[in-house]
């Protein structure tokens, strides 16, 4: 007996050890467990919900459909100029995307990806961030890079891979661009294999002492790549490191076909933030005054934390998700021509803009006439340019020295053109769309 009362005695006294001795758990009952902060509680109860009431999480909003100030609303940091800035750079990414859209169906590049209907989350976020912040894009974030000043020059050169291709010199799809100028990094086409890359970025930068605390990695994916295991293993990273990440979603409203409704039951993308321990921000992503406000201080958390940061921004997908695509297959017509006219981005920040005297009827048809030309000037001019040496195929593949295997597959193409190049006219018409035409490889001598 005397020797159980010493045991029960001594569990006491371990019981009361684990109990944090703060104003909080003095307030709570039963304590809390080991190395944490969460009460213990008799009653079961179950949630699903990541705010206290059940509800999903809300959208924060600075422009109400007609382009005024909402209520409570505070308008970011903006003058006239900057404002004229982003309004110019939105106007023209539809341009460019009819464009390229009509010359892909004409056969003349093999593959195009549009950012209609995301224009205010592009060039909002783009103008949040600084230049020197590295950003790894899926494929709709040509705007971030023509705000840094990339020029339609490089975008044409790199869709039609001529030899003036600097993103890939000619060896990838077209919208995979890259850029080490402007610190973006080069587009891949499995999906979500950014996301961790960014994560790995981040990290990166806060190891570099000249870096550390003033740039950080903003990474894109729509929430249909938040599907897959990379998320995951991106957020996870660059929350428990951490990382200086700053994660933008874009849930437009179709993963491809898939319609948000079935590719998840929780409340979006945004619900997982809070599952990492990361700061979080819901945004309207149809409002270009909301887009930069927030990412705008989500990078200030990002960086001042030095960990990830997630923000949702919500939108609607008006065009096919790329020339491979038939959106109409799975949704009406109607549907998008309704939310084109009544929730357009550009539309919405082009009457706040007129509102404040900073832009008029006049301004939009000189603007859209110069922007057209614009780019009609630099389609022509890189429509028939002609694509890098043959020989740059073989380059730039790995680092360093080239190896054996690809010196031998070089050797193999320079026998087959010195038998079939002149002779054999598919191969000679080919060979003509190049520079050099070939020439370059016969007369290589390094191998």
């Amino acid at each position: 007996m005397l020797r159980a009362a010493l045991l029960r005695s001594h569990i006491r006294k371990q019981c009361r050890s684990y109990v944090r001795p703060t104003s909080q758990v003095s307030a709570e009952p039963y304590g809390h467990l080991p190395t944490s902060q969460s009460p213990i509680t008799p009653r079961m109860n179950f949630i699903n919900s990541v705010t206290p009431d059940g509800t999903q999480i809300p959208t924060y909003r600075v422009l109400d459909g007609v382009g005024q100030l909402l209520d409570g609303a505070e308008l970011p940091e903006l003058d006239e100029a900057f404002a004229r800035k982003i309004y110019e750079n939105m106007v023209q990414l539809p341009i460019v995307d009819n464009l390229m859209n009509n010359v892909q169906r004409q056969g003349k590049i093999s593959f195009y990806m549009t950012a209609h209907g995301e224009e205010a989350t592009m060039i909002g976020s783009a103008a949040a961030l600084a230049n020197d912040d590295e950003i790894l894009g899926q494929y709709r974030e040509m705007g971030t890079l023509l705000w840094r000043g990339f020029g339609l020059d490089n975008v044409m050169a790199q869709c039609f891979g001529n030899h003036q291709d600097t993103s890939t010199k000619g060896k990838q799809m077209p919208v995979h661009f890259s850029s080490k100028e402007y610190h973006f990094h080069t587009i891949s086409s499995p999906l979500a294999t950014q996301v961790p890359q960014a994560a790995g970025v981040g990290y990166a930068i806060k190891r570099d002492p000249n870096r550390r605390g003033k740039n950080c990695a903003a990474v894109y994916f729509g929430e249909g790549a938040a599907s897959e295991g990379d998320f995951h293993a991106g957020m996870l990273l660059a929350s428990t490191i951490p990382s200086p990440t700053l994660f933008i979603a874009r849930n437009n409203g179709f993963a491809i076909s898939t319609p948000a409704s079935e590719q998840y039951h929780g409340d979006g993308i945004a619900a997982r933030g809070p599952g990492y321990g990361i700061d979080t921000l819901r945004v309207d992503g149809n409002d270009v005054l909301a887009v930069l406000s927030g990412i705008r201080e989500a990078r200030r958390r990002c960086i001042e934390q030095g960990r990830g940061v997630l923000v949702e921004a919500m939108s609607y997908r008006v065009g096919h998700h790329s020339t491979s695509d038939d959106s109409f297959a799975y949704r009406p017509r109607q549907e998008v021509e309704d939310r084109k006219r009544i929730d357009n981005p550009i539309a919405r920040y082009r009457k706040f803009l007129e509102a404040r005297k900073w832009w008029d009827e006049e301004e939009e048809e000189e603007l859209k006439d110069r922007l057209k030309k614009d780019v009609m000037k630099a389609f022509k001019k890189h429509e028939t340019m002609q694509r890098h040496e043959v020989k740059e195929m073989f380059e730039d593949v790995y680092g360093g020295e080239m190896p054996w295997n690809i010196k031998e597959q070089r050797e193999e193409l320079k026998a087959l053109l010195k038998k079939y190049g002149k002779d054999w006219e598919p191969w000679r018409s080919e060979l003509k769309k190049h520079k050099g035409e070939g020439k370059e490889l016969l007369e290589d001598k390094s191998s």
